[in-house]
């Protein structure tokens, strides 16, 4: 059991981090979905494979969200997404990579989960303060 975390980041059109959950490394991503998007107001969600599940969807279509993630390829029904928006997704990776060029996030020098938080905030912040100013 060593430190293995994950890092859950929702990012606004911009590509500019909004909201972050910390899980244990071995938590899948689509269990932390409907907390990440909750309360945030979106014309669209983007996400990949790993998040397509009947209660994501559902969420986000109640939400108001359009829904533009490829569906699994062993799912019965597929679903139809709008390809042209899903290049987008890429400013997510985006901000993962502006959070990992910290190397204190990218190596997880924090030994509890309280502080690895608050490192990637303090990145996050220093991400928009870099935008704002």
């Amino acid at each position: 059991r060593g430190l293995n975390t994950k890092i859950h980041l929702a990012v606004d059109a911009n590509g500019m981090p909004v909201r972050i959950l910390i899980t244990e490394g071995t938590r899948a991503d689509c269990k932390e979905a409907v907390h990440l998007i909750e309360g945030i107001s979106a014309g669209a969600l983007l996400a990949d494979r790993g998040y397509d599940t009947d209660s994501i969807v559902a969420y986000a279509v109640g939400a108001g969200m359009e829904v533009v993630i490829p569906p699994k390829r062993n799912r019965k029904q597929q679903r139809e997404y709008d390809r042209y928006l899903y290049r987008l997704r890429h400013l997510v990776e985006n901000a993962f990579l502006r959070l990992k060029r910290w190397r204190g996030i990218a190596t997880r020098y924090a030994k509890n989960t309280a502080s690895f938080l608050a490192a990637v905030q303090i990145r996050c912040i220093a991400i928009w303060c870099a935008i704002l100013a």
